[in-house]
C-alpha cells in the first residue's frame, strides 16, 4: 500500500531536519491558499495558474471590482481544484491594503465542510 505523503505549506524542516509534511486537511487548505496568493505567470510552465488576488491589493476598490475578482477566483478554484473541493460561498473584501477571502467548501474525498479565511496584507 502506498501511503501520500503531503509536504507542508510554506515549506519548512521538521524537528529531526526533515521536510516537513501535514495531514490532508491542512494540505487541502495549503493547496487552495497557494492557488488564491499565486499571480497568474508566476508558475513555470504553468502560466495561466493562479487567480490574480495579489494584483488587486492596491487596486481602487469598488462593487465592480470585487465581483470580478470573485468571479475569476471561483473560476481558477473550479479550474485547478473541482477534482479536490466542491465550492459552497466564496467572498471577497478589501479593505486599504488587506484582502481577505472567505471560503466554504466541501472536501470530496471526505464530505467534510469546511470554512477557512485567507489574509493577504501589503505591508
Amino acid at each position: 500500500m502506498i501511503t501520500a505523503i503531503n509536504i507542508d505549506f510554506p515549506f519548512a524542516f521538521d524537528l529531526h531536519g526533515r521536510t516537513a509534511t501535514t495531514d490532508d486537511d491542512d494540505h487541502v487548505r495549503d493547496m487552495i491558499e497557494q492557488l488564491l496568493f499565486t499571480s497568474p505567470g508566476e508558475r513555470v510552465n504553468r502560466p495561466d495558474f493562479g487567480s490574480g488576488l495579489l494584483q488587486m491589493v492596491f487596486a481602487a476598490n469598488s462593487p465592480e471590482l470585487a465581483a470580478a475578482l470573485q468571479f475569476n477566483m471561483q473560476a481558477s478554484l473550479q479550474r485547478y481544484l473541482s477534482d479536490v473541493i466542491s465550492i459552497g460561498t466564496l467572498e471577497v473584501t478589501a479593505d486599504d491594503s488587506t484582502l481577505q477571502v472567505d471560503l466554504s467548501y466541501v472536501v470530496l474525498a471526505t464530505g467534510d465542510a469546511r470554512s477557512d479565511t485567507f489574509t493577504r496584507s501589503a505591508s
